[in-house]
């Protein structure tokens, strides 16, 4: 595994694109998000998610959620976003993820057999910045093995998983905290899947606004 360290204020631009390359090249790389470390790679490379179940000893039920750098890069790989969806889009960057159509191509495994999958535009620039240089959503599934405690740590990523991970993109400890709210925008009236960060209480004011 490559350790590369980035000052989240004036992130390297080499870091980035290295980090682009080994997740468009099928590798898996561990970075932070709006709360955690998560570990990324291609949702649309079968031999890419087949080798982040096998690492993470992931039941194939559980579906992978994904993040996106913008709105636009989701309705150009997921499909457009109900009314619903884009008012609380609006609220992007954060830690709430959608469940939206998930499209023919993406594969069975990412969804864990459903017919929706789970995305949001994170607060973490870095992160916004490596989807936008792979040009997809990319996965952000916890830093760890399954069953055991994820981490804010880059540190306890590298102990755990540095065997098993190509690249290790460390800004540092991530924010922790509560996971993101999940909110399913397929039903009318949109749903609730899981409170987190952001109260279900204010997601309903910003889709009655």
């Amino acid at each position: 595994m490559r350790r590369v360290f980035v000052d989240p204020g004036a992130p390297q631009n080499d870091a980035i694109a290295e980090a682009v390359t080994w997740i468009r090249n099928g590798g898996i790389v561990a970075l932070a998000t709006d709360t955690l470390y998560g570990l990324a790679v291609d949702p649309f490379n079968r031999t890419a998610i087949a080798r982040l179940f096998a690492m993470k000893s992931r039941d194939a039920d559980r579906a992978l959620p994904l993040i996106a750098a913008d709105v636009a890069q989701i309705a150009a790989h997921l499909g457009g976003l109900p009314p619903a969806a884009l008012r609380l889009a609006a609220h992007w960057p954060g830690p709430l993820t959608l469940a939206v159509p998930a499209p023919h191509a993406l594969p069975r495994e990412v969804t864990g057999g459903r017919s929706t999958v789970g995305v949001r535009v994170p607060a973490a620039a870095i992160a916004r910045a490596v989807c936008a240089g792979c040009r997809t959503p990319i996965t952000a599934t916890s830093a760890n093995i399954s069953g055991e405690q994820a981490t804010a740590n880059p540190d306890d990523v590298e102990r755990a998983l540095g065997g098993r991970i190509d690249f290790l993109l460390d800004t540092g400890p991530a924010p922790g905290g509560p996971p993101s709210t999940i909110v399913d925008v397929t039903t009318t009236p949109a749903s609730l899947i899981r409170e987190g960060a952001i109260p279900w209480r204010e997601i309903q004011t910003w889709l009655d606004t």
